[in-house]
């Protein structure tokens, strides 16, 4: 229990920092919170709803380990590397399909939703 409790504290200390130190994490969150209201009068199901919270919270995922990714890289050199350059263009580009993921979703769902 001991483990799981330091475990929860540390997740927050990590969203905090990325609250706070980065826009992107900032943005995502306010984004989950706002669809928090919103969503359940789109959502078909709960099943939709839950895909409609579930999609920001993997973009927030994503950018929290993109996050993780750059800070480690930039401690282990501030110099130009190629392979530190490739993780970090994966970690964006992964952040790039988090966020078509979610576009997608609630794209197709507003859609849906205004037409018919």
């Amino acid at each position: 229990m001991k483990r799981l409790i330091a475990a929860f504290v540390n997740s927050l200390a990590g969203l905090k920092h990325g609250f706070i130190h980065e826009t992107p994490i900032r943005q995502e969150i306010i984004l989950f919170l706002l669809s928090l209201p919103v969503a359940p009068f789109l959502a078909k199901d709960a099943w939709h709803l839950l895909l409609l919270w579930a999609v920001i919270l993997l973009m927030l995922v994503v950018e929290l380990l993109n996050t993780g990714i750059e800070a480690l890289a930039d401690e282990i050199t501030l110099e130009h590397s190629r392979n530190i350059k490739i993780a970090k263009d994966c970690g964006s580009a992964a952040v790039l399909g988090a966020t078509l993921i979610a576009a997608g979703v609630w794209g197709i769902t507003l859609w849906e939703y205004f037409t018919s």
